[in-house]
């Protein structure tokens, strides 16, 4: 009984504080217990938000420190708030547990990191972050445009960019008089091919640039601009190995001829050696030639040329896929009879 009583007069003392009852009200609201105990709730979010902002800001103004005092022999640097956040929700987790301190969140990313260095973001669509670049590089031109109050710059915002070779395709079909035919010196050659392959993209993106406002913002026009910079991204490394002359040899015989072809307008065969090298046309794609101590049956088939390019890594895989690209946008910027085009219908 006497529990009770004390019970009873507790509840009574916290019902006085909340200036729900007192010496001149004997009653209260169901209501006013429910809006007086939100308040209250409300007062200790603030008051955590408010204590979470300042640590936020220590953390931020402070100097990079270890991690914590144990680890003396690390030399992990605590992040500022912002990455830790961002790295924990790429790796869809909670950005702060619990009870847990800024500190101790930082140390939980680094043990996921070292559990797991692979962050699993699935198949890479490529084309998808080629669109990504392609915005994300709008929204920086803009911002610049806007800082500057430049109406040119704000003109360009949804331009590519454009690497002026200065040159005529009349001027590269006089230097590829002799492609080919030097087997000691393959510099020029890989020159030759190199200057024509950055031609067409001068030419690609100078007509995407040349389009309207209203057509580089639809939705068709950001497509056409994301492939554009996918095409640019997929050469590079082909680019490099041309300027380096270390292209392999049966890559290179491969490029010569569609160059030769692609100069003389003729897009059909450019086309079929295109193919050879992309899928090639060896009689079996593994490449087996001896079956027990036998020699298997069209043994002599199978050289360099038969061999798919394609199929030998990611890196050829892109820019021999681009090189399609710059066959047909050549077909469409120097047309030639229909008998020597590639669906001549559908351009």
């Amino acid at each position: 009984m006497d529990g009770l009583m004390a019970e009873i007069a507790k509840k009574r003392k916290e019902l006085t504080d909340k200036n729900l009852i007192g010496p001149q009200k004997k009653y209260f609201k169901r209501s006013e217990l429910l809006a007086k105990e939100e308040e209250e709730h409300r007062k200790k979010i603030a008051a955590y938000r408010g204590k979470l902002n300042q640590a936020d800001n220590a953390v931020d103004s402070v100097a990079p420190v270890s991690v914590s005092a144990s680890s003396t022999s690390s030399d992990l640097k605590i992040l500022p708030r912002k990455d830790v956040i961002r790295q924990l929700r790429e790796r869809n987790q909670p950005i702060l547990l619990f009870g847990e301190t800024l500190v101790e969140a930082f140390n939980r990313l680094q043990k996921l990191k070292l559990e797991e260095p692979e962050l699993e973001k699935g198949f890479r669509n490529d084309f998808q972050e080629a669109m990504e670049k392609v915005d994300q590089q709008y929204l920086n031109d803009l911002l610049k445009s806007k800082d500057r109050g430049e109406e040119k710059d704000k003109k360009k915002a949804n331009d590519v960019k454009v690497e002026d070779m200065n040159t005529t395709i009349d001027e590269i079909r006089a230097l590829a008089v002799n492609l080919g035919k030097r087997r000691d010196d393959k510099s020029q050659d890989c020159n030759i091919i190199c200057t024509l392959f950055k031609f067409l993209l001068e030419l690609w993106g100078k007509k995407l640039n040349s389009r309207e406002e209203e057509e580089k913002t639809s939705t068709q026009g950001k497509i056409e601009s994301a492939t554009y910079t996918q095409t640019q991204a997929y050469l590079k490394p082909l680019f490099k190995q041309l300027k380096n002359n270390k292209v392999a040899d049966d890559i290179l015989k491969h490029l010569t001829l569609i160059v030769k072809y692609t100069l003389e307008r003729d897009y059909v065969k450019a086309n079929d050696a295109y193919l050879r090298m992309a899928i090639g046309n060896a009689p079996w794609p593994i490449g087996v030639t001896m079956v027990g101590i036998h020699a298997r049956t069209g043994r002599e088939k199978i050289f360099s040329q038969n061999i798919a390019h394609v199929l030998n890594d990611e890196t050829q895989r892109k820019y021999i896929q681009a090189l399609k690209r710059l066959i047909t946008k050549c077909q469409r910027f120097f047309p030639a009879d229909p008998s020597r085009c590639v669906e001549y219908n559908a351009i």
